[in-house]
């Protein structure tokens, strides 16, 4: 960084639609129920590697939010200086973390819109959304057959008493034509999964439905996602796959793992946290989960970047234990994960932020030389003793449906 950034946030009577302001290469999002930011152009770009990326990345973000001048008349969650993060899932991935400062953040909180500037940059002109995306998705070497095989492997572990839960995941590749317009591909997430956090950030983009954490003022939130079922074809089978899953132990148990690591993980940083007793079953377009909200306050001043090191990652998409659980993984994933189940959001200068688990996605990359440019998705499914290989690579079928939707 050159110099000290200067920042100022005004308030505007209206800055809809925000896909309209942003990059349809490249766009920069974080939104929910119609609420979020979105970036435009970069100020500042911060990458990371290795085992204390994120660690790394929040003391560098304290140097930079310290340094900062800030002028913010909404304050507002996402207001003033923020940064846009993504994060790789696993240590000795090759995929780089990043924050970056956009040039112009564009942002709506509950029906007030604003703008962010930084160095006074100008937020540019309205451009119209392309035409809708198609690509044809392929299974790569590791195909749904050696997928079940994995799953196969992974119990006999569980079962020999290696680890007591493992999230295995599979991928699907395709090309991408060098004039896709992603801003296209994240309203339609947007629209079929309003309940979810639509993101876009350096090439990842998707609908998490997993809140890691969000951090506002002092108080703490998660949502925790372990155990899944499809929907049903009409009301009577949909109440009864959703009965079907707050009633499966495989499932409860699955769910009690994630539950579990969420909570020791916010030992050393919040105090008066609560969950429910039971989970309770959240309905999206395509599948049910078993869920579990969590809620505490800030003991220690952790910033959001604090918190999703310490998190990171949950058993909800590694396992548990988990170091038993991440040595499963690399033996029986024959790719590297990349960013995807890794930590997706933004964090303020004061340290807040939302960060979700970076789900239902894909990882979008360019070809230099303007030929086609690759897109991978990805799906996993949390495998326990009870586990069935047939029902795993069905469920990450599912899985696979939002980017199958919104890639055509």
């Amino acid at each position: 960084m050159s110099h000290p950034l200067h920042v100022e946030t005004t308030r505007i009577d209206d800055i809809t639609p925000f896909l309209a302001h942003v990059d349809p290469r490249d766009p920069l999002l974080f939104v929910r129920r119609g609420d979020g930011i979105a970036g435009i152009g970069e100020a500042l770009r911060l990458e990371f590697r290795g085992e204390a990326r994120m660690r790394e990345a929040a003391e560098a973000w304290r140097g930079i939010a310290a340094a900062a001048t800030v002028v913010d008349e909404v304050r507002l969650a996402g207001t003033g200086l923020v940064a846009f993060g993504s994060f790789a899932f696993a240590d000795e991935s090759d995929d780089v973390s990043v924050l970056i400062v956009p040039r112009v953040v564009v942002g709506r909180c509950a029906g007030v819109d604003w703008i962010t500037r930084v160095d006074g940059a100008d937020v540019g002109e309205r451009t119209s959304l392309g035409a809708e995306v198609h690509v044809e998705f392929a299974e790569p070497a590791f195909t749904a057959a050696a997928y079940a095989g994995a799953v196969h492997d992974a119990v006999a572990a569980i079962e020999s008493g290696e680890l007591s839960k493992v999230v295995l995941a599979r991928p699907l590749d395709a090309a991408l034509p060098d004039d896709a317009d992603l801003r296209r591909v994240a309203r339609d997430l947007a629209f079929a999964y309003p309940d979810t956090y639509t993101f876009a950030v350096d090439g990842l983009i998707g609908s998490s439905p997993e809140t890691l954490i969000r951090s506002e003022s002092g108080e703490l939130s998660a949502r925790v996602l372990a155990g899944s079922m499809g929907r049903g074809i009409d009301a009577a089978s949909d109440a009864a796959n959703a009965l079907e899953l707050a009633t499966s132990q495989k499932d409860l148990d699955e769910h009690a793992f994630a539950l579990s690591s969420i909570l020791l993980s916010l030992e050393r940083h919040a105090i008066e946290v609560t969950t429910a007793e039971r989970p309770f079953t959240l309905r999206l377009p395509n599948v049910w989960h078993l869920a579990t909200d969590v809620r505490g306050r800030l003991a220690d001043g952790a910033s959001a970047l604090d918190l999703i090191d310490s998190l990171h990652p949950t058993a909800a998409v590694a396992g548990t234990p988990t170091p038993a659980a991440l040595a499963v993984i690399a033996r029986l994933e024959p790719f590297d994960r990349g960013r995807y189940a890794g930590p997706v959001g933004w964090v303020g200068a004061d340290g807040d932020g939302e960060w979700a688990i970076a789900l239902r996605c894909a990882q979008v990359t360019r070809a230099a030389d303007g030929a086609d440019g690759r897109v991978r998705a990805y799906a996993g499914a949390g495998i326990v003793a009870e586990s069935v290989a047939s029902r795993e690579v069905a469920e990450t079928t599912m899985k696979f449906m939002p980017m199958a939707d919104a890639l055509g």
